[in-house]
């Protein structure tokens, strides 16, 4: 892979891809080998454990469903890739899955797609989300930046350039080729420089409003979007989440959906920002482990000592019986980040389990290691976590309903980041 040699960053561009496909009809068969190797792990990180386990064949085919994925035509395909490359074995009533972690599942997705055979396109589509994440950059620049790595001639770059706006594998802003083209990553890598550069382009006014709202985020981590939004005022709020500058995170429950924000660098304090928590995984733990703590009442069982739940759990150990355990943790039962287990003699208790060793570290470290990106969930409604959404699907909402003033000036914020002129 031209200028990627880490497998784990490619895997997660593998991943980043596979689920822009799935929104665009054709994207699958003009991107196969993204489309299966996407596919394929997604499903192994939904599958595996940190220790190796068996599953039957009608909970396999319910994981299918809750992937995205058709139990009858795509399923048994991707058993194949997985068992060819000895990841699982099949038996008539079951499988057996080796112990895999998340950041596993990634290296393995880069080699289920290089095993693929990927096309020139597929290959150069990583090439350019990998440039893009650094620094916006103008079309007609990394045209030839494309033309000259993959070998491609003017109209083949120019074909590549309008499929992969089109899938979504890059976001654009701007007009024709001098219009500049970036991603949702932009300021997971070396945000501070970044931020510095937005600040810059913005008038005094949104300067300090926008100061204010980094002060707050460094001090308690998350806001809710309404109160980013009543400081900034919405036009400015939403060309910053369009440009990347901030994380959206959507939590739904039982009194409707509500979002929160973050700055997108906060969560990746301790680890790789390309790589861990490829799958949100992590993010979606923390968000029900701090309402467990936060907003829980004592006889429903609150968590008073967190460092001590969460290190039984990645021990290997049950907690529990509690009513909150089968209300708060069913989105990551359905992703296999949990396993439930009723009481027997008290059928509204259940007892928690923790399968990925790994996403129970990370969502560890994220709330006791110095990071306070969950500490004002407190202010989201009483009601238990019942579906997450995660940066990039919320970031992407945004972008769908920005006006054309609106876009305008977040390409003002992209000019800034790059180095470029402003356009106000």
């Amino acid at each position: 892979m031209a200028g990627i040699s880490n497998k784990e960053t490619v895997g997660a561009w593998v991943i980043h891809h596979g689920r822009k496909l799935v929104l665009d009809s054709n994207g699958p068969a003009e991107f196969p080998a993204i489309d299966e190797a996407a596919k394929a792990a997604t499903l192994l990180t939904k599958l595996g454990e940190t220790n190796q386990t068996c599953i039957s064949k009608s909970e396999l085919r319910g994981i299918a469903v809750a992937s995205g994925l058709n139990p009858r035509h795509e399923l048994a395909g991707l058993l194949q890739v997985l068992e060819k490359k000895r990841l699982i074995d099949q038996s008539a009533d079951e499988i057996a899955v080796l112990g895999v972690t998340t950041r596993g599942s990634l290296t393995y997705a880069a080699e289920m797609y290089h095993e693929a055979e990927p096309s020139p396109y597929e290959e150069a589509s990583i090439t350019l989300s990998e440039i893009v994440s650094r620094s916006p950059v103008r079309r007609a620049d990394i045209a030839e930046n494309i033309r000259d790595t993959h070998r491609f001639s003017k109209s083949q770059v120019s074909d590549f350039l309008d499929r992969a706006e089109g899938v979504g594998f890059v976001d654009k802003e701007g007009d024709g080729d001098d219009r500049l083209l970036f991603n949702g990553n932009l300021f997971r890598r070396e945000s501070v420089a970044k931020a510095e550069k937005v600040l810059q382009s913005l008038t005094g006014t949104e300067q300090k409003l926008v100061a204010e709202i980094a002060e707050w985020l460094a001090k308690i981590g998350c806001l809710t979007a309404s109160q980013v939004e009543s400081v900034l005022s919405k036009p400015l709020f939403v060309k910053l989440v369009a440009a990347g500058l901030y994380d959206l995170n959507g939590v739904t429950n039982e009194r409707g959906s509500h979002v929160y924000v973050t700055a997108p660098a906060a969560f990746h304090k301790f680890v790789d920002p390309m790589v861990d928590d490829c799958f949100d995984m992590a993010k979606a733990l923390v968000a029900a482990l701090t309402y467990g703590m936060m907003s829980r009442p004592h006889s429903q069982g609150r968590i008073d000592d967190l460092p001590n739940l969460v290190g039984k759990l990645i021990a290997g150990r049950e907690v529990g019986p509690t009513t909150s355990i089968g209300q708060d943790y069913r989105v990551l039962e359905v992703s296999r980040v949990v396993k439930l287990r009723p009481d027997s003699r008290h059928q509204s208790r259940f007892y928690l389990r923790l399968l990925k060793k790994e996403v129970g570290q990370l969502a560890l470290q994220v709330l006791t290691q110095g990071n306070a990106y969950a500490e004002s969930l407190a202010g989201l409604p009483s009601a238990p976590m019942s579906g997450y959404v995660g940066p990039e699907a919320s970031r992407i909402a945004v972008r769908k309903n920005q006006s054309q003033m609106s876009k305008r000036t977040t390409l003002d914020i992209l000019e800034a980041v790059r180095g470029g002129r402003s356009l106000r």
